[in-house]
């Protein structure tokens, strides 16, 4: 895995973790049981420690970080989506963070929330539990319905069937 010691921190990663061979996890990054990191993510926790909850997954080219006064957080059963940008925030449980999203320092995305591709969260700005995120600057547009939030933890269980195979069986054939 490609984790790296930075300011004396070291990322720690349970044993069913699983890191793409091109992402790059530096610092105090804690990644919980079988959560992944795709190709090109960079989690870098060299200002705060940075928890990725269990069963969350972080996809490719996404980019997480913090600020020393403002953490960033990850929930459980989480998807973060193709180089979408999570800085100094906070992400609840079940949370689906869209293609190309940003949320900002001292945002907080509560459980059962989706924040629509290319979104902007601004700076400090929470919304309610089971939340439709969307637009620029981003605002709740309904709440979610039950098959919607059941939706997030399928996302996140099938994330976590393809790191299995990933870990079981990604080969490179150049």
């Amino acid at each position: 895995m490609p984790l790296y010691e930075f300011k004396g921190q070291r990322p720690t990663c349970h044993n069913t973790a699983w890191v793409a061979p091109s992402a790059d996890v530096v610092g105090d990054v804690r990644l919980a049981e079988d959560t992944s990191v795709w190709f090109g993510a960079v989690i870098r926790g060299d200002n705060t420690t940075i928890p990725i909850g269990a069963r969350s997954n972080i996809q490719e080219g996404a980019m997480l970080h913090s600020d020393p006064d403002a953490p960033l957080t990850v929930g459980e059963d989480c998807t973060i989506g193709h180089q979408a940008i999570l800085h100094g925030c906070t992400i609840g449980n079940r949370v689906l963070i869209g293609m190309g999203a940003t949320v900002l320092n001292r945002a907080v995305i509560p459980d059962d929330c989706i924040v629509g591709a290319n979104s902007l969260v601004t700076e400090g700005k929470t919304f309610p539990p089971g939340s439709l995120i969307v637009g620029s600057p981003a605002r709740a547009v309904r709440e979610l319905d039950e098959r919607a939030i059941a939706g997030l933890k399928v996302s996140a269980a099938h994330y976590v069937e393809n790191s299995r195979a990933a870990a079981a069986g990604l080969k490179r054939i150049d």
